[in-house]
């Protein structure tokens, strides 16, 4: 079938009840072919873009790289330092010109979203034994630098296989087995037996962690650990809606990485109605259910009584959180100082409608591109333009006025600079407003002293950011229905 992968899955698996009386279960994956073109279609209204598409496993290569433009132009050298880190990870990883691999699933697994509704799903496994919980945990990732984070990540390979979405509703080996190791507290031993070598790949984007070399299973067998009985009872209470289980994994103290883990792969909500959700959309999924929740209580509770000004910056973002002493809305804008480097984070991003441009060249010469978007006190209904960051930013901000019991405006800015080299994911954005929001804020009386206090800190001048800011417009040129009473 043209665009659609052919397969055969064919298993020889015990029982769910003998997975966790026995060492090593084991089931056989059947071969399949390579794509020339797939389906991609969307869980939100919105989100990405439906229609065919060559597949890409890495989304930025060298050829349309900025990173890589840029150093050509100014140097004449091929490659940026993540491509010359990609190429040293390959000529020094071995392991991974074989048909096996051994090791300590974080545990990990991802779903993908090429061919949708039938997907690509597998674990996700580094060729190293011992406690491997950070490769695919990024709260743990706060003050880590890129060659970090590029270690973390391409250590961990993928297999794959085909699945259908529904399979999460009717069950199958693989999926029961996969959601078995998303249940799981610790690393689990799985030995991978592949049907090719692995592809060395980094797969980059903004609205997911990066992900390491990708080859398609024949067959993976995995060992025994400790079961989360908080994920394990919302899995299998089947009448309990998905949201309600989210939330509910949320309060008890979850990871939304472990909740946005088991969630991609249908475990949660009515059994009938449970289906496989493509990793980067689970991502969004979460972030956006759980800030909604939460921002339903927030509209409850008395505004703060002034202005407050946060700051933060890590891996060379400068983010600035203005709060405002008034009902909730909320606001978030991203200046990209590489506009080259936005179109390929966000592949399905607009340009030409969702991007706008300002007035402005920085000293060296950079003219940033604004993307953001904006909610009053009834929420949106339409999918943001800056799709998963915006999702991430709201869970953070939403998650902090909650827990002061107060609620505000928020006007979240931040500003991309050339030394992000390359994106990380989403998390870094919820993270870094998590540590923002922490810090010690600045006070004032006014929206005007804290905007001006808020520009000494960023490198875009205020006119800039007015011009962008549905929020920042309001405030300056629509009077409120208080000042006439």
């Amino acid at each position: 079938m043209d665009g659609l992968l052919s397969f055969n899955l064919v298993f020889n698996v015990k029982s769910r009840s003998e997975l966790w009386s026995n060492r090593m279960p084991h089931y056989q994956v059947g071969h399949f072919s390579t794509p020339g073109r797939t389906m991609s279609t969307n869980m939100f209204d919105g989100m990405g873009r439906s229609g065919w598409r060559r597949e890409r496993i890495i989304s930025t290569p060298e050829t349309v790289c900025p990173m890589c433009r840029r150093v050509r132009r100014l140097s004449g050298e091929r490659r940026c330092a993540i491509h010359l880190k990609a190429a040293t990870l390959e000529t020094h990883h071995p392991e991974f010109d074989t048909k096996s691999i051994v090791g300590s699933s974080p545990p990990g697994v991802f779903v993908g979203r090429f061919g949708y509704p039938k997907v690509f799903v597998g674990p996700m496994v580094p060729p190293v034994s011992g406690d491997t919980t950070i490769l695919d945990t990024p709260e743990w990732w706060m003050g880590k630098g890129f060659d970090e984070i590029v270690d973390y990540r391409y250590s961990l390979l993928r297999g794959y296989s085909r699945a259908d979405i529904l399979d999460a509703r009717e069950g199958s080996k693989i999926i029961d087995t996969l959601q078995e190791v998303a249940m799981m507290t610790k690393p689990v031993e799985t030995e991978l037996v592949l049907a090719k070598p692995p592809r060395k790949v980094l797969d980059m984007r903004e609205d997911s962690q990066p992900f390491g070399p990708i080859a398609p299973l024949a067959s993976f067998q995995t060992g025994n650990s400790s079961v989360d009985d908080r994920i394990e009872k919302a899995f299998y209470d089947r009448d309990l809606r998905a949201d309600d289980a989210v939330l509910q994994l949320y309060r008890d103290n979850v990871l939304v990485t472990r909740i946005q883990r088991a969630f991609s792969l249908g475990m949660f909500g009515e059994g009938k109605r449970r289906k496989l959700v493509p990793t980067r959309w689970s991502i969004t999924a979460v972030d956006s259910n759980l800030s909604l929740r939460l921002m339903a209580r927030v509209r409850h509770y008395p505004p703060i009584g002034e202005y407050r000004v946060y700051k933060y910056t890590y891996l060379d973002n400068v983010y600035v959180g203005i709060l405002t002493p008034e009902s909730w809305r909320f606001e978030w804008i991203e200046a990209w100082f590489e506009p080259e480097l936005l179109a390929t984070s966000f592949p399905d991003v607009n340009m030409d409608n969702d991007v706008e441009t300002i007035d402005y060249t920085t000293p060296g010469g950079y003219r940033p591109v604004m993307l953001g978007d904006s909610e009053g006190y009834r929420g949106r209904k339409t999918y943001a333009k800056p799709g998963g960051c915006y999702y991430s930013a709201r869970l953070a901000v939403s998650e902090h006025l909650d827990s002061i019991g107060r609620q505000a405006g928020a006007i979240m800015l931040r500003e991309i600079h050339p030394g992000y080299i390359m994106p990380v994911g989403v998390w870094n954005v919820r993270e870094s407003l998590r540590a923002l929001l922490k810090t010690r804020f600045e006070r004032f009386d006014s929206m005007d002293a804290a905007l001006n206090y808020a520009t000494t800190i960023l490198e875009i001048p205020k006119r800039g950011w007015i011009e962008t800011s549905a929020l920042l417009q309001k405030a300056y040129f629509q009077r409120k229905i208080s000042e006439y009473n």
